[in-house]
């Protein structure tokens, strides 16, 4: 089916499900990782009973290092699961992995770089002097990226083992993190913050946390995907607006790690820095994507080399679901 028929014909279904009688549908949603704030919109959902409203008995089933939630949503073990970005969408496509994005729940990816306070680090591009320590899936993804457009050098690169002593011993160094997590833990052992650097404000423009599910569902069930997509979008708007606290309850109980002050400290930076509700998203609605931004997101990985040009990004994620202004009026306008 051509993609704007497909388009027309989701639309058309998924605009029915508001008018009829709805047993709750049973939906398992596989995250990237434990439980945690980055995740908060989805269990705000649920324990606020969004997803009952909109008829849906919703299972969250948490990630973690054993756990790969694609292959179980091939298998039809998950309905949906949690992207960590644009380039798993690119490479479902170009594995012929029958995936598909629905929706974008951060317009930025929180990848950044962090470097000592107080050495001389004041702009994006002084890091390339430094010592990087970057992971393994870090250096066959971004880093490449910054290589093509920066000038990166990998030969400073060492690795990365989610451990930040080795950063913390070497002032010229930098390493990675997410904005909402490793800066909070830096800090505390230093006793002054660290500078942060957002590869999405450099122009690493993926989408992140992004819903996915498989091709035969939207195909078959727009409506119940459309419920998923609205629900997790509410969800976000009342976990960084409202009364989350049980939402955070439950991330606690679930993931024993996550604290009160780094539960608190994460939604600020999600905030602060407009992880969730920036761009498009201020306009459109949490979860909104376009083709213009995926067009942008590929011709960089593409000069990167990490995407064959030949790649048709247009089966990698759908509009039909987003961009419908679900939400904002939950969001507080100045």
């Amino acid at each position: 089916m051509p993609r704007s028929l497909l388009h027309i014909f989701i639309t058309l279904a998924a605009m029915a499900w508001p008018f009829s009688a709805h047993a709750f549908d049973k939906v398992t949603f596989g995250t990237n990782w434990l439980a945690e704030a980055e995740h908060g919109g989805f269990y705000q959902a649920l324990v606020d009973g969004t997803y009952d409203k909109y008829g849906l008995d919703v299972t969250i089933q948490q990630g973690g290092p054993q756990i790969n939630h694609r292959l179980l949503l091939l298998a039809g073990k998950i309905d949906f699961l949690m992207g960590a970005n644009t380039l798993q969408t690119f490479d479902a496509v170009a594995q012929n992995v029958p995936t598909i994005a629905v929706a974008a729940m951060f317009q930025k990816d929180p990848q950044v770089l962090i470097a000592h306070p107080d050495v001389g680090i004041d702009k994006f591009i002084d890091l390339k002097r430094l010592t990087l320590f970057v992971s393994s899936e870090g250096l066959v993804t971004y880093f490449q990226w910054l290589k093509a457009d920066f000038g990166f050098d990998q030969s400073k690169v060492k690795p990365y083992t989610f451990n930040p002593q080795p950063f913390l011993a070497d002032k010229n160094s930098a390493m990675q993190g997410y904005v909402t997590s490793e800066p909070f833990a830096i800090e505390k052992a230093l006793h002054k913050a660290p500078k942060v650097f957002l590869l999405a404000d450099q122009g690493f423009n993926a989408y992140s946390t992004l819903i996915e599910t498989r091709r035969d569902v939207v195909a078959k069930k727009p409506d119940l995907v459309q419920r998923f997509v609205d629900a997790s979008i509410i969800g976000w708007y009342r976990y960084l607006y409202g009364d989350n606290r049980a939402a955070n309850e439950m991330i606690k109980k679930l993931n024993p790690e996550m604290t009160d002050d780094l539960l608190a400290y994460s939604v600020t930076k999600m905030k602060e820095y407009g992880i969730v509700d920036s761009g498009d998203a201020q306009e459109l609605g949490i979860g909104a994507m376009s083709d213009s931004r995926m067009q942008s997101f590929f011709e960089k990985m593409v000069r990167a080399g990490l995407v064959k040009p030949t790649l048709d990004t247009q089966q990698a994620y759908t509009l039909a679901f987003v961009d419908k202004k679900v939400g904002l009026g939950l969001y507080p306008r100045k």
